[in-house]
């Protein structure tokens, strides 16, 4: 997302938030927002089956560059168009929390993007955490 972008939104999250101005309600909003999103995932799996989860072990050989390493997803198959419309609302309602306590705090949601961006490019598959 552009910086103009994420400014823009920012500032209509500022307009819009009107009931959750404490730091606690927006904190407990984010959680739950996230939860949510978890939710439209689980759901996705369990109710519609559009996408199936199977996990193991991830396959990890001692001596073997990182980069190297073919990592699993554990998904198989594609969010249907219902599925994908309700986990994609939810990551929405999840954003607007995380501007709202970036507002709170008097961050930039755009400095955070890029900050994050740098440490990514600079530290690579080292800024695993």
């Amino acid at each position: 997302m552009e910086t103009e972008n994420l400014q823009t939104f920012q500032q209509q999250v500022a307009d819009l938030l009107l009931r959750h101005r404490s730091v606690l309600d927006v904190s407990s909003k984010f959680q739950e927002s996230n939860s949510r999103v978890n939710r439209a995932l689980m759901k996705s799996v369990t109710e519609c089956g559009c996408i199936r989860i199977q996990a193991a072990r991830q396959p990890f050989t001692e001596g073997t560059p990182l980069e190297e390493t073919n990592l699993d997803s554990h998904l198989s198959g594609l969010l249907c168009d219902h599925c994908l419309e309700v986990v994609k609302t939810e990551m929405g309602k999840n954003l607007f929390y995380l501007a709202a306590m970036c507002n709170l705090l008097e961050i930039r949601l755009d400095e955070v993007v890029k900050e994050e961006s740098e440490k990514l490019s600079t530290l690579g598959v080292f800024n695993m955490r």
